[in-house]
Order: C-alpha cells, then sequence, then structure tokens
C-alpha cells in the first residue's frame, strides 16, 4: 500500500486512488487501513456492482461501519420477526422496521450479532466506505472471498459451498446467500 507516514508518531495518510487492490466482477475492494496500521479498524473503499447483494449475515464478535459515497443501495441492518433463507428484501422487525434505500452520506452501524445485508439493485455502481473491527479478521475474509468470487466470473455461478465454508471460518451466519450479476 502506498501510504505517507506524518507526524512524530506516525499517523497515515492514505491518498486517492492508493491502497490495496482486491477486484472481480462481483466487487473492487481497497484496502485502505489495515491492522498493520490501527489496532482498532480495518477499513476498505468498496465499488458495489449492478445485482450484487451480498446477503444477510450476521457476525458472531465483529462490529461494522458502512458508509455510502456514490450509488444507491438497498440495506437493512435488524433482527427480523422472521428470517427466511430465500431473500431478506421482505424482512420485518418487531417494531416495524424495513430494509432501506440508502443514498449517499447514509450510514449504517453493525453491531456483533445484528443481521445485515446490503444489494445494488440499480444499473449503477455505488461505493461505500467499510469499516470492520476489529482488524485483520475482515482483510483476510476478503481475501479468501475474492478468489471465490473471482472463480465465478461475470454472471457465474458462486460456490455457495465455499462461501458458506469460508463464513464459518470467519465467525459469520449466512443467513440467505450472496448473489451477483443478473441472477441477483
Amino acid at each position: 500500500m502506498t501510504a505517507i507516514a506524518i507526524g512524530a508518531v506516525g499517523g497515515l495518510v492514505v491518498p486517492p486512488g492508493h491502497g490495496r487492490v482486491l477486484d472481480t466482477e462481483a466487487q473492487h475492494v481497497t484496502f485502505k487501513v489495515t491492522g498493520e496500521h490501527s489496532r482498532t479498524a480495518s477499513t476498505f473503499e468498496v465499488v458495489v456492482p449492478p445485482g450484487f447483494d451480498v446477503g444477510a449475515h450476521a457476525h458472531g464478535h465483529s462490529e461494522e461501519l458502512f458508509y455510502l459515497l456514490e450509488g444507491e443501495l438497498d440495506v437493512l441492518a435488524f433482527e427480523p420477526l422472521v428470517r427466511t433463507r430465500d431473500s431478506w428484501r421482505a424482512w420485518e422487525s418487531a417494531s416495524g422496521e424495513r430494509a432501506v434505500r440508502a443514498t449517499p452520506g447514509t450510514l449504517i452501524l453493525v453491531p456483533p450479532g445484528c443481521p445485515h445485508a446490503f444489494a445494488n439493485p440499480t444499473g449503477a455502481p455505488a461505493r461505500m466506505l467499510f469499516q470492520a473491527s476489529p482488524p485483520p479478521d475482515h482483510e483476510r475474509y476478503f481475501e479468501d472471498l475474492m478468489e471465490i468470487l473471482a472463480d465465478a466470473g461475470e454472471g457465474g455461478e458462486i460456490d455457495h459451498a465455499a462461501v458458506e465454508r469460508l463464513r464459518v471460518r470467519y465467525d459469520i451466519d449466512q443467513i440467505t446467500p450472496l448473489r451477483h450479476g443478473s441472477g441477483a
């Protein structure tokens, strides 16, 4: 990663366009801050292409923060009355919450154990800043997930068994399937 250390204690400045990039047809992730730089969180810039649906899931011990920079995403962050296994889009919480259309400036904070999801139902990519705590779990997860997504190719079939094994390894309860391409 190209970064500029500043100050007596060695802060970090990551210029626009810099960071380690992982790229597949399903997602484009730039590592901005890693466990090498921070004890509290890893930070990524993520481009979510049209048709990508991360699938509803919950982390056993990780906290996540999403901040939408460009585009639109459908998002949720709540425990539903009923966890359906095929899709999260019709979920509703006990207090009446439902998935919402996030626009630039929307922030989503997800504590450990909270089901959450995002999907890009539009025809244009969305870009978000994503932070996961503690590091470096999500860095390693992204590296492994991107290998699985790269194997699927453009609109190809994702190896859901491989994604499930990966998520179990990283303490993630996958509730609905991850999808990308026109079938999402």
